[in-house]
């Protein structure tokens, strides 16, 4: 009889540790962002188009914030593709029309990079859609 899990127990396992990373990564870029002075919005919005990381408040500036960890910050910013920065900008839109007390803010596009052994990267105005 053989020692090993079956694959799909591991994919399980393998899923459920990426997860807890990705939210361990949010949790610290949430902090590090206060620390900026930007107040917290909403935390994994759900909309139509889709999930955001963060959303952010500092003045005038409404910034939407995509969270990336990895074990480097250029494979990190290589993680946001084209088709999802597209995803985000949608659900950017479809959230700022939900909230008109919004819709007279600039809005921008942040990540924030996240990689073991270092503080984190926050990466202003990262694309425009």
């Amino acid at each position: 009889m053989s020692n090993k899990r079956p694959v799909n127990q591991l994919r399980e396992t393998r899923g459920r540790k990426s997860y807890e990373a990705g939210l361990r990564a949010e949790n610290l870029a949430t902090l590090f962002m206060m620390l900026k002075f930007y107040r917290i919005l909403g935390r994994r919005v759900k909309t139509r188009s889709g999930e955001i990381d963060l959303i952010a408040r500092r003045g005038r500036m409404l910034v939407f914030v995509e969270v990336k960890a990895s074990a480097g910050f250029d494979r990190a910013i290589e993680a946001l593709g084209p088709h999802q920065r597209d995803r985000l900008a949608r659900a950017a839109s479809l959230y700022v029309a939900s909230r008109p007390a919004l819709q007279h803010l600039d809005i921008r596009f942040d990540m924030v990079l996240v990689a073991r052994g270092y503080l984190p990267r926050h990466v202003v105005d990262a694309w425009r859609p």
